[in-house]
């Protein structure tokens, strides 16, 4: 179960970014952020930036023909 739901679907890069990272800075290390989205170039530049910020990205799921779900965990 994550600790954090963060729902920024309607929203595009570079926002999906910013407003994930902004949600992580609220979460203590170790605790799970779950990120909803349906612009498919934030799946990958989201989770490629956490990656790159330390974080790790636990699971990449498609939920529907539009969603995604990434489950990130902070460093």
């Amino acid at each position: 179960m994550p600790t954090k739901t963060l729902n920024i679907k309607g929203e595009i890069c570079p926002y999906t970014f910013v407003k994930s990272k902004l949600a992580l800075e609220e979460l203590e290390s170790g605790d799970t952020l779950e990120v909803l989205v349906d612009h498919v170039p934030a799946v990958d530049n989201v989770s490629r930036s956490m990656q790159e910020e330390g974080h790790e990205i636990l699971d990449i799921q498609k939920l529907n023909d539009v969603d995604y779900r990434i489950i990130i965990r902070k460093k």
